[in-house]
């Protein structure tokens, strides 16, 4: 059953990793057409809160799902990863989580724009997160 949720967890990840991949590249290109006819996008990417430090979110997003991606991975090949892996994950998922929600409300109540991507990272997130709860639970039964 774990394995399952495994898979379920690496695909989302994916999915997500694909989609901040497609974020970075429009924040670096600022290719109007990316948005798919979205002006919402358009103003959050531009906005102040699309980057940190000069680091844009979408790439902090991207190496997020990338570790998530590569701890799955290292739990078949390491015995640390095969007992721990889970745990980073969840980790890892819950600040994502957490951040994603700021984002979200600073794209509702301060920006006013909505992007649709970042509320797709958002979802695709806490599909990890609660995938990582349900392996979590799983390992102490």
């Amino acid at each position: 059953m774990d394995k399952g949720f495994k898979w379920a967890s690496i695909v989302v990840a994916i999915l997500g990793g694909l989609n901040a991949a497609y974020l970075l590249i429009y924040k670096l290109t600022s290719a109007q057409a990316m948005c798919l006819g979205s002006r919402d996008c358009s103003t959050v990417n531009a906005s102040r809160y699309s980057e940190i430090f000069g680091v844009p979110v979408s790439l902090l997003g991207l190496l997020a799902y990338l570790t998530i991606i590569g701890i799955h991975v290292l739990e078949t090949r390491s015995p640390f990863f095969k007992e721990n892996g889970n745990l980073f994950i969840f980790g890892l998922s819950l600040v994502g989580v957490v951040f994603s929600a700021y984002l979200t409300y600073i794209e509702f109540y301060i920006i006013h724009a909505v992007c649709p991507f970042c509320v797709a990272s958002a979802i695709f997130i806490t599909i990890v997160f609660v995938l990582s709860i349900i392996r979590l639970v799983g390992q102490t039964e």
